[in-house]
């Protein structure tokens, strides 16, 4: 039996071992239990207490509530979709700076660029999203454009699949799931948190995070954090500098209750970039270090401010309606995602470098306002939701390109010319998405049954201009569609497990023809549909989640008949998969956190059938996160931590002749709470890529391959005032 396969059957013995104890600890506890209370026969006092009253899972670090677009906030039950909520004390005790950083414990997410880079675009189920494309509260438009910091997040959420009722389309057409960011508020308790924070080389950072509610219901709140981090990285020659400061208001009275959020976000990296590199041959070369600087110079800059409000009032029992409006601008230049380029890497690492500096500008205007409602028929209970949205996007861009020069992956020479930031910043696209939603939730026997119906009808207007000179590069794109949806939950035995289903569509804007020989040159394309549909099951034991996923995404493309020498939207990839994923206790002092993915993701209609059944690029079969939290009894207080990622192999072009190698990285920590001067303090620490694994991390656009992450070391402390 070969190493890769015995690694994979491990995972899945790990993943049922788990299962199946927590199960028997579970089962153990109250036979336990039953005995005791029979023997002793004591009175006892009644209390009863919902099964959701507890909101998390594993210690604080998983919510049972996810935002679920225009649905609202469900419990993972409820909901016939997949999704996981990482909250801020996962955030806090991974030490996670980043949204990337955030979900390293998810097996569904991949991250494609290069660590220490200022761009985060994922794989969610084979699919690719893009940093712009997160969501603010189900708002989309409104999150930082490249690296988004978590400092100022109650909750990294993160969908699974088309969601085009839910959420409507995004700005890039991201179909495979939504991170959504939920910000911070003021809790009922006062917060006043001051963290330290050291990460290698010598980095170091002072967040402050001060929360308090006024009124005399308490019904006036405000959370302000504010963040200063500078220094070093793990990337030789690499200086980070991070400001973050934002501000949070809510009120929250009987019937009306609103928010707004303000932040304003700078982030800079000056001395070196991430290696990204395409391949010269089917010979690889072996992932260099992912500390080597191979381009002594570059840097990037990103600055983003916004303000998001809403507003929600309720003017009959169980009617709201409620508005949310918001802005952004950004701007940004550097070498920014396509970070240290490279082309034509041979196997003993010889390569051509070449620099390509951009700058961009980027402002959004969002707005959504709907109508929520309940009411009965018969022995029906109906959730009903009207919304109708639109997202007005403009952005500048310009584009600069240095020189060339020979060079080694392993060992750089120095940096031939670098490219000069762009003066000249033209109007590259305009892009307004606008659309109206309905759906529905019938609810049957107390909410044992569920049947969500739904559609939204979704208009793109779209116009993109050159780079170079600013004039219109593509006819108008006007188009409309129509996407329904339609999803079930059902709870045969008991509130503990929920089987569901669903049928749902994901939008993206359609190809226009370029290509001037063609018989139909000009034509734009309907919006793409892509389709989904997946069932699974869900299991809760009150300290232990768990699910299991299969589905199906089909996504067209634009592709040329020659017979005909037209372009249609014949061309399609299809995504398969399973998905375990699980969360929660699995003794006393032990919890899990993670899960494991069984991908297949197909070319199923290419232009003249040439990459038929050939894999998608830069997907791999199986992917899985598996971390586990001991409690040391021994030491109160303290806790260890580990976290294992691997990711099979892969292929970085659509033809199947290039391939990565599969990895896995293991990352530990630990935390030590305790009380200083009667004030609650948190010590933690960590190392990323413990063991200093080289290894190629991802695949962006079928050329390029980003290096991973250098071993890191990270220390904080944390004191509650």
């Amino acid at each position: 039996m070969n190493k890769v396969l015995r690694f994979k059957l491990s995972i899945l013995g790990t993943s049922l071992a788990c299962a199946m104890l927590s199960q028997a600890i579970q089962a153990a506890e109250l036979e336990n239990t039953d005995e005791t209370t029979v023997e002793k026969a004591l009175p006892v006092i009644s209390v009863t207490v919902h099964k959701n009253a507890n909101k998390t899972l594993s210690a604080g670090q998983v919510s049972r509530k996810s935002q679920i677009g225009i649905l609202g906030n469900k419990y993972a039950l409820d909901a016939p979709f997949s999704v996981t909520s990482y909250t801020a004390k996962y955030i806090e005790d991974n030490q996670a700076k980043t949204v990337a950083e955030a979900l390293q414990s998810d097996p569904t997410v991949r991250m494609v660029m290069s660590s220490n880079g200022l761009g985060e675009y994922f794989n969610i189920r084979g699919l690719y999203t893009q940093s712009h494309e997160l969501a603010w509260d189900g708002a989309f438009g409104l999150t930082p454009h490249n690296r988004v910091p978590t400092e100022f997040l109650e909750r990294v959420e993160v969908f699974r699949g088309t969601s085009a009722l839910l959420f409507g389309m995004s700005l890039g057409g991201a179909v495979g799931g939504v991170i959504n960011l939920v910000p911070k508020r003021a809790t009922d308790e006062p917060i006043t948190r001051l963290t330290t924070t050291y990460s290698s080389n010598a980095n170091f950072g002072e967040h402050v995070d001060i929360g308090r509610r006024f009124g005399e219901n308490k019904q006036f709140g405000i959370r302000v954090n504010a963040l200063k981090s500078h220094g070093d990285t793990s990337l030789d020659g690499q200086t980070e500098d991070r400001r973050l400061g934002s501000i949070a208001l809510d009120y929250k009275g009987t019937d009306l209750r609103a928010s707004l959020d303000v932040y304003s976000i700078k982030e800079k990296l000056s001395g070196a970039m991430p290696l990204m590199v395409s391949f010269a041959s089917l010979n690889i070369p072996k992932a260099p270090d992912a500390s080597t600087n191979t381009m002594p110079g570059s840097y990037g800059v990103t600055e983003t401010t916004a303000a998001i409000g809403h507003v929600e009032y309720d003017f009959a029992d169980d009617w709201t309606v409620y508005l949310t409006g918001g802005t952004k601008h950004q701007k940004a230049h550097g070498y920014m995602a396509n970070n240290a380029l490279g082309l034509n890497a041979q196997a003993n690492g010889d390569y051509t470098a070449f620099s390509r500096n951009t700058a961009n500008i980027t402002d959004v205007t969002s707005a959504e306002a709907g109508l929520r409602g309940k009411f009965k028929t018969g022995a029906v209970d109906h959730s009903l939701v009207l919304s109708t949205n639109v997202i007005d996007q403009d952005m500048r861009m310009g584009l600069s390109s240095g020189g060339t020069w020979s060079s080694n992956i392993y060992t750089p020479s120095a940096s031939g010319t670098l490219a000069s930031e762009p003066t000249y910043i033209p109007k590259t696209s305009a892009i307004t998405l606008s659309s109206i939603a309905l759906a529905d939730t019938l609810s049957f026997v107390d909410d044992k049954y569920q049947l969500i119906l739904g559609m939204r009808q979704q208009q793109v207007r779209s116009q993109s201009y050159s780079i170079y000179t600013g004039l219109a590069s593509s006819p108008l794109y006007k188009k409309s569609a129509l996407t329904p949806a339609v999803g079930f939950v059902v709870k045969p035995w008991n509130n503990s497990i929920s089987l569901y289903g669903n049928y749902i569509e994901g939008l993206s804007q359609g190809d226009s023809v370029t290509d001037t020989t063609a018989a139909n040159y000009g034509a734009n394309m309907a919006p793409y549909k892509s389709k989904q549909y997946e069932v699974g099951m869900k299991w809760e034991n009150g300290t232990f989640r768990n699910s299991l996923s299969v589905y199906q995404i089909t996504k067209p493309s634009m592709i040329k008949d020659s017979s005909t020498n037209t372009y249609n939207s014949d061309g399609e990839q299809r995504n398969r998969g399973v998905e375990w994923t699980t969360a929660g206790q699995l003794l006393q002092n032990l919890r899990v956190l993670g899960g494991v993915v069984y991908m297949d993701a197909e070319q199923t209609k290419t232009a003249l059938g040439t990459y038929d059944g050939n894999d998608v690029y830069g997907i791999p079969h199986w992917q899985s996160n598996l971390g586990f939290e001991w409690d040391v009894n021994q030491i109160q207080g303290l806790t260890l931590t580990a976290n294992t990622i691997y990711t099979g192999t892969e292929y970085v072009d659509a033809a199947n002749t290039q391939k990565l190698p599969s990895w896995i990285r293991v990352d530990v920590g630990g935390r030590y709470l305790t009380t200083i001067a009667n004030h609650k303090v948190t010590f933690r620490g960590g190392v990323d890529n413990l063991f200093d694994k080289n290894y190629w991390a991802g695949v962006w656009n079928g050329a390029y391959v980003s290096v991973g992450l250098p071993r890191t070391y990270k220390l904080s402390m944390q004191i509650d005032f």
